[in-house]
């Protein structure tokens, strides 16, 4: 099986050992592992600023960089919805192809690989985090106001095979964080606010760590802990499943 690696600019930039992480868990669990050098933006930020038309040279780019894998994979809900929903290309049948090809990381190792088992250990509370994107754009969990449908997470369901970790139960399991891109620049006020209040149900169940499968969700939460001098620290998801403490 020949994997393509997509790593999002914002996790390259500011948190490498995310991507790490994510390699060394896809090859763990058996996967051929390439990363095109030649990647970048997937566009992402100017198409959900307005400005879909100036991202033509970031899908023309993905698609000669991504068109030859069985898989793509990447370990960012919102990078991946995006090229799912939104990638097109003078090709068009190869970026129809991508489209129906890539995965983001949790939904690709339940999916697709069926992992049941992960040789994991990560002795220490922790509180997840349901970003939107994967949520509710690529269904990685059940939504809460959907009673009537049996609840299920892949997250979860990866989170419980590490050895020693104890996940807590929110109030309130699949709240906006606040970040939402662009959004925390031009509404920041508010953005903080839902922030810090997603922050403070971690809080308030003594957690020690703040896990998800979106860095840019992850980041934002990070900023507010660390204003707040709290202790509590955040790990992508991909670092915690490859995590042998």
């Amino acid at each position: 099986m020949k994997v393509g690696l997509f790593i999002p600019c914002y996790i390259d930039q500011f948190y490498p050992q995310v991507a790490i992480a994510t390699l060394t868990l896809l090859e763990k669990v058996g996967c051929e592992v390439s990363y095109p050098l030649q990647q970048t933006c997937c566009g992402q930020p100017m198409a959900n600023s307005g400005y879909e038309y100036l991202a033509g040279g970031c899908n023309e780019n993905f698609v000669r960089n991504f068109a030859d894998f069985d898989y793509i994979v990447s370990p960012s809900g919102s990078c991946t919805l995006h090229i799912k929903h939104h990638l097109h290309a003078a090709n068009e049948e190869d970026a129809t192809t991508i489209r129906s090809r890539i995965y983001e990381l949790t939904e690709f190792l339940t999916d697709i690989l069926h992992v049941s088992t992960l040789n994991a250990t990560f002795p220490y509370k922790v509180g997840l985090h349901q970003s939107c994107h994967g949520q509710r754009g690529l269904g990685l969990a059940q939504m809460s106001e959907l009673v009537v449908s049996p609840p299920f997470s892949k997250p979860v369901q990866l989170l419980n095979l590490v050895n020693g970790l104890e996940l807590v139960q929110l109030d309130r399991r699949d709240e906006c964080c606040g970040f939402g891109g662009t959004f925390c620049v031009t509404e920041e006020a508010v953005s903080a606010k839902m922030g810090k209040d997603r922050v403070a149900d971690h809080l308030r169940h003594g957690v020690n760590y703040i896990t998800g499968v979106d860095v840019s969700c992850l980041m934002h939460m990070e900023g507010i802990l660390k204003r707040a001098n709290s202790t509590v620290q955040v790990k992508h998801i991909a670092e915690i499943l490859t995590a042998t403490i």
